[in-house]
């Protein structure tokens, strides 16, 4: 089966932070995934839209996303959300487990195939890794069996360990880099039954070991750049995507990135 009309639901993640075009606009996984449809659609005839807006919770998401991209009446779309609130000290799986359920079954029983994500491991990249571990486990096997029983197209990142390598990360330590969206992205067309660019896949190996003291001078810049912000920003109750609207908003053409 080849898709047509192709819609992106969620976060950061799905908006593309931190990949970059290169005329300067975010690109991320799902653009590179839209390009490699467009290239396969019958006729050339094939349309994209991106709802996802960085920094979102997940009711939110489903709030505002979600009526709009069936309206649209795709044959595709990907859905990933939760992995901001299992950063949030009041987390509340259920609601978000049962509703992510209803969502899935509402998609799917729009007639399109969607696609969802057991996500990787970023505990060992950010501070509170002992609350953040078992919050992404619960949400990742919710997943596989919402994806089990709606006969979902589940795409397992958290199974693949370079997801643990600094390379694929940006130095914000939450969004990847360009080498990690296009990993995800090789992920997703393999799931789709769609050779990905080899070169996708393919290791850039390790940085080079830093001493303790450089490491610790990163871990001190990181947390005056990045952390520090985003603390601010959840004591004043704000978010990163307040001012922010989505970057593909509406179905339409989309060929190269």
């Amino acid at each position: 089966m080849r898709w047509r009309r192709f819609v992106a639901i969620g976060d950061s993640f799905t908006e593309g932070m931190n990949d970059f075009a290169p005329d300067g606009s975010l690109r991320g996984w799902a653009d590179l995934v839209a390009a490699a449809l467009a290239r396969s659609a019958p006729d050339g005839d094939f349309r994209y839209a991106n709802l996802a807006i960085r920094g979102r919770l997940f009711h939110r998401i489903v709030d505002e996303q979600v009526p709009v991209a069936l309206e649209m009446k795709p044959d595709l779309v990907s859905f990933a959300g939760g992995g901001n609130d299992a950063l949030r000290r009041n987390f509340a799986p259920e609601p978000i487990i049962t509703r992510f359920d209803e969502v899935i079954g509402s998609l799917r029983a729009g007639g399109a195939d969607v696609i969802v994500f057991r996500w990787v491991d970023v505990s060992g990249r950010l501070p509170g890794s002992k609350l953040i571990l078992p919050r992404s486990r619960l949400l990742n096997e919710a997943a596989a069996e919402i994806a089990r029983r709606h006969g979902a197209i589940l795409v397992d990142l958290w199974g693949d360990d370079e997801f643990r390598n600094p390379l694929l990360w940006s130095d914000d330590r939450l969004h990847m880099s360009t080498l990690g969206h296009r990993r995800v992205a090789a992920h997703v067309l393999t799931s789709l039954g769609i050779t990905p660019d080899p070169d996708w896949l393919t290791s850039p190996g390790r940085p080079p070991r830093q001493s303790w003291p450089q490491a610790r001078l990163q871990d001190v810049r990181w947390a005056q750049q990045h952390l520090a912000p985003w603390v601010r920003r959840r004591l004043t109750g704000r978010s990163s995507g307040d001012t922010i609207t989505a970057k593909r908003p509406t179905l339409a053409p989309f060929e190269t990135v």
